[in-house]
């Protein structure tokens, strides 16, 4: 019984590498055209490879990741893999994309665990406020809620998401001015 119950897990243990192997591949191709999407979304009109073309600045005990979007030669913008770990459901990424002069041109939301109804309401499947920050300069616009004394208008019945997300784009643009980038 023991030899049997040896020979089924080893089996098991056996299919399941292969499994894995067949679609670690397929998986990274997928995330691979999903960053991209989200780079052509967020980021100025570009015409090379933004994924190939990246850096990271170390920010609160991780990195913000850079990708750089170019017309011919001349940096047109960078899209900037950002992180809060002060929103409601834990941590949210923001995928920030910034001209060359440090303007928010769009953002994305990479990934949220926020309540249904309310904090989602930072998508823009759910709501437009995300559009407030296109056209801003962190440099003269405060990445915070006004009840904090900033400029954003927060979601209503969500004012800590409203605060991750400024948090979030926050880090990117102090990340960016740091890499020296701006």
């Amino acid at each position: 019984m023991l030899l049997t119950l040896l020979i089924i897990s080893l089996l098991a243990s056996a299919a399941m590498g292969a499994v894995y192997n067949l679609t670690k591949e397929p998986i990274d191709l997928a995330k691979g055209a999903k960053k991209t999407l989200a780079i052509q979304r967020v980021a100025p009109a570009f015409d090379n490879h933004p994924g190939e073309e990246n850096f990271s600045v170390a920010a609160d005990g991780d990195s913000v990741y850079f990708y750089i979007a170019r017309k011919g030669n001349d940096t047109v913008g960078y899209a900037a893999e950002t992180f809060s770990n002060k929103a409601f459901g834990g941590t949210l990424k923001l995928l920030v994309g910034f001209s060359p002069d440090g303007t928010i041109n769009d953002i994305a939301v990479l990934e949220h665990k926020e309540t249904p109804g309310l904090g989602d309401k930072m998508t823009k499947a759910k709501s437009d406020w995300s559009y407030q920050f296109n056209g801003k300069n962190p440099g003269n616009y405060k990445l915070q809620v006004k009840k904090d004394g900033g400029d954003v208008d927060a979601i209503t019945a969500s004012t800590i998401t409203s605060r991750a997300y400024c948090d979030a784009v926050q880090r990117a643009y102090d990340a960016l001015k740091k890499g020296g980038k701006q």
